[in-house]
C-alpha cells in the first residue's frame, strides 16, 4: 500500500512533540489529534450492558482507541487486528509514550492479518479462536467509507460486508466505524439495513493548528 512511517517531531506553534503515521504521502493519524479515536472506543461501549466484554478493534494506528477501550474496566478481552507488523513492532518496542503499555496488558492480543479478509473468512477474527463472537467490534482503517486506503477495501462498505461483520457480534453486539469526513445518508442508510438501530456521532474538537474546531464522525451500528 506504499512506504509506512512513524516520526516524532517538535510542532514549533505549540512548543510539544507530537506523533505521526504516514502511508506514503498520506498523514493516517497525528497524536495531536485524538479525541474521535477515543470516543470512537467509548460510544461503543457505553451502548453495551453488564460486564466482562470481548472486543475487536481494527486497526492499531498510535493506539489510542485500543487504549480507550481498556481503560473500561469491564472488558475482559481485546483483540486487536493490524495489517502491518511495523506497526505491531511500535508497540511492542514502547516508542509511544502515551499509549505505552497497551501491548503488555494481559487482556490484549495484537494479531497480524488483514481485517476484511479475516470478515469474509469462515474463521472470523480471532485466529486463536475459530467462530468466536463479540461484544464489540471497532474499526478505525480507511479515511471513510468512501475513501478508501486500498480498493479492495470496498466490498466491507456494502449491506454484504457488513452483514458479514454483524454475524460475527454476539446479540446485542455493536459495530462502530471511525470516518473522517461527516455523515454519509448513503452509507448511514447500508448500515440501517443491517442493523436495527444506527447513529452517526460528529465528534467535535479544538484545532490548535488552525485555532478552529475540526469534526469527525463515528457511525454506530447495535
Amino acid at each position: 500500500m506504499g512506504t509506512l512511517s512513524l516520526r516524532r517531531r517538535l510542532e514549533p506553534s505549540l512548543k510539544v512533540d507530537i506523533y505521526e503515521v504516514k502511508l506514503g504521502d498520506e498523514f493516517l493519524m497525528s497524536s495531536l489529534f485524538t479525541v474521535a479515536e477515543i470516543e470512537l472506543a467509548r460510544l461503543a461501549l457505553a451502548r453495551l450492558p453488564g460486564n466482562n466484554l470481548d472486543v475487536v478493534v481494527a486497526g492499531l494506528g498510535l493506539g489510542y482507541t485500543a487504549k480507550a477501550v481498556l481503560d473500561d474496566p469491564r472488558v475482559r478481552s481485546l483483540v486487536v487486528v493490524e495489517a502491518l507488523d511495523e506497526v505491531i513492532n511500535w508497540h511492542q518496542r514502547g516508542l509511544l509514550p502515551e499509549t505505552e503499555g497497551l501491548a503488555a496488558d494481559t487482556r490484549t492480543r495484537l494479531c497480524e492479518g488483514d481485517f476484511f479478509a479475516l470478515v469474509d473468512a469462515d474463521a472470523g477474527l480471532d485466529p486463536g479462536a475459530p467462530g468466536r463472537r463479540f461484544d464489540a467490534i471497532i474499526v478505525d482503517i480507511d479515511h471513510t467509507p468512501r475513501h478508501l486506503l486500498y480498493p479492495s477495501h470496498a466490498p466491507f462498505y456494502t449491506a454484504a460486508g457488513l452483514g458479514r461483520l454483524a454475524r460475527q457480534l454476539l446479540p446485542g453486539g455493536v459495530f462502530a466505524l471511525w470516518s473522517d469526513d461527516p455523515p454519509d445518508e448513503q452509507f448511514r442508510a447500508v448500515l440501517s439495513g443491517v442493523f436495527g438501530r444506527t447513529e452517526a456521532q460528529v465528534i467535535t474538537f479544538p484545532n490548535p493548528l488552525t485555532g478552529g474546531r475540526s469534526a469527525n464522525t463515528v457511525y454506530l451500528g447495535y
